[in-house]
């Protein structure tokens, strides 16, 4: 097969395996979380404090009937928090549990090719390395990609010193 040939029948493989990311943009970062993971985006209002949670813990919220955890991202990557702005959230769900991510601003839905996926650059920020399942490269920018379960599990299984 020739150069052009390859390319081609790569660019037909390559539909087949076209992951959907919702972007999202956290201090200037932005981020992409599989589509197949985010049931909602919503505007967080009247979050409820938990006593004794975890620091990036914002509180729970009541989203359509449910009991929704709120996780504010800027905390859990020691960002500092947004002024006057209004914040989003994206709706999510771990281990039969509902969560809402609060990101600075929601933004398009972006369909790229799994291969194009690179795993996480060792200059990476460490903050973003923990919770980051690899990254895209797109034009001019870096997209890091959300895992959830290492954002979520992390938080979650770690034990929480008494105070």
């Amino acid at each position: 097969m020739s150069m052009l040939e390859n390319k081609v029948a790569g660019d037909k493989n390559a539909g087949n395996d076209m992951i959907q990311y919702v972007t999202v943009v956290i201090g200037g970062q932005l981020f992409g979380l599989p589509i197949s993971q985010v049931h909602d985006v919503f505007v967080p209002e009247s979050v409820t404090r938990v006593p004794m949670s975890a620091p990036e813990v914002q509180g729970v919220l009541n989203l359509r009937g449910r009991i929704v955890t709120a996780i504010n991202m800027r905390r859990r990557l020691h960002l500092p928090p947004l002024q006057d702005e209004q914040m989003m959230a994206v709706g999510i769900e771990y281990k039969h549990e509902s969560y809402g991510l609060v990101i600075d601003t929601v933004g398009e839905v972006l369909t790229l090719t799994s291969s194009s996926a690179e795993p996480n650059p060792s200059n990476l920020d460490r903050r973003w390395a923990e919770i980051a399942g690899g990254v895209h490269r797109l034009d001019g920018q870096l997209m890091v990609i959300l895992d959830v379960d290492r954002l979520l599990g992390a938080m979650f299984t770690e034990p929480m010193a008494a105070a």
